[in-house]
């Protein structure tokens, strides 16, 4: 017998509210409409929702950036429900990590068409359409910061509904790139008889699995150089066994990294023409971008620029020149990049001082006890907490690139 199709919406990380942390550097005018871009990721979900006539939306977890939320931020999501449901959306919503609901400030004040997980066992909820149970979706909500068992054992068809779909806010057990929390093995989603696993907690799309689909939307907006790239959520249709699934962008400021090749220029102020003409790009097919710029050169000249305060001078000036209206590219950062003269591997070889250098640079893993003396300066203290493993091996391959630029220069 042939099962009636139910579509839905797919999404995942919310994370309203989110402060935006490290952007406050940027104009407030800019900054402003970041901080809101969470909320408009959100309308754009709605909007979507309502265009596909969908059944009902998916919110895999972290629906607020942390536990203790504003009041706006509650109230934001409540006023977007009840869009939903005037056009008859249910909403099936969970908790995460972020959001964890042990200790929250508020309760659940949702329209009759939200139906949330509400504690960390996980349970059942009927979809009805036609007024037969037309779907289950199963899920949980983590009460506590840290989930750290597996969950995949909790999950048990219940019922002979024609579809069941299970919600979980969780990681791969090898995932090292993240913080893991109810971690699973891919077997302990598609040994069961589910026909969709709606998964969140990781911020980058990625299908892990076909058949049953096991996927994750990735988040509906980029925060940062680390999310970027498009972001939003994913349209799935169920029909007799089978799903249909298309990824709908969502975000309202996109996050780039882009590398700007200023081998030909041979002074910084003929760096200005070629930037402008990558911003007019990012505004032309992104409307608003936030970047980070990677400047390569074959030319070590780039390196004094760069020590000299050229650079900032260059990006600031760049920066300045641009119009933040309804399309803007906003430099946030940059690094260089410079393709250089010797050959590193033949230099390691060598007994002079240069090449002593360059194997010490090989040698050195960890240079915590060199950063020392910043962390503890009676003025950088206030203000450095530490440094990231990716940032110590970028002030370590900088200061290997400034000293090796110095020696080996004609």
């Amino acid at each position: 017998m042939a099962k009636e199709k139910i579509s839905f919406l797919h999404s995942a990380d919310l994370h309203l509210d989110s402060p935006f942390k490290g952007l406050g550097n940027v104009p407030a005018a800019i900054f402003e409409q970041i901080r809101g871009s969470t909320f408009d990721a959100l309308e754009a979900l709605v909007r979507l929702a309502i265009e596909k006539q969908v059944d009902f939306v998916l919110i895999a977890g972290d629906v607020f950036d942390e536990n203790q939320h504003s009041l706006l931020a509650r109230m934001q999501l409540k006023a977007a429900f009840e869009k939903l449901d005037a056009h008859h959306i249910e909403v099936y919503m969970s908790y995460g990590n972020h959001d964890f609901t042990e200790g929250s400030q508020f309760t659940d004040q949702f329209p009759e068409n939200v139906h949330v997980f509400t504690d960390q066992q996980v349970r059942s909820l009927p979809f009805r359409k036609n007024g037969k149970t037309a779907a289950k979706i199963y899920g949980f909500s983590y009460r506590e910061r840290a989930v750290t068992e597996n969950k995949t054992q909790e999950y048990t068809i219940e019922g002979t509904a024609p579809y069941h779909i299970a919600m979980l806010h969780g990681s791969l057990h090898s995932d090292k790139e993240h913080d893991v929390y109810a971690p699973f093995h891919l077997r302990d989603l598609t040994e069961k008889e589910f026909d969709y696993w709606a998964l969140g907690h990781i911020h980058s799309r990625d299908v892990l699995n076909q058949l049953p689909p096991v996927v994750y939307p990735g988040n509906i907006q980029g925060r940062s150089k680390k999310e970027s790239g498009e972001k939003g959520c994913y349209h799935v249709e169920l029909k007799n066994g089978e799903a249909e699934t298309t990824f709908h962008s969502l975000q309202q400021i996109r996050f780039e990294n882009l590398t700007v090749d200023v081998s030909s220029c041979t002074d910084p102020q003929e760096m200005v023409p070629v930037i402008e003409r990558h911003l007019e790009d990012c505004r032309n097919r992104y409307g608003k971008a936030i970047l980070h710029l990677t400047f390569f050169s074959n030319c070590s000249v780039l390196e004094d620029w760069h020590q000299t305060g050229y650079l900032d001078d260059t990006v600031d000036f760049c920066n300045e020149i641009d119009q933040f209206d309804n399309r803007w590219a906003y430099i946030q950062g940059y690094s260089i990049q410079v393709e250089h003269s010797w050959n590193q591997e033949e230099l390691e070889k060598g007994h002079h001082f240069a090449g002593e250098l360059a194997k010490r640079f090989q040698e050195t893993d960890d240079i915590t006890r060199y950063l020392h003396p910043i962390l503890h300066h009676r003025k950088a203290r206030k203000y450095l907490s530490g440094f990231t493993e990716e940032e110590q091996s970028e002030i370590k391959r900088m200061a290997e690139n400034l000293l090796m630029n110095q020696l080996l220069k004609k």
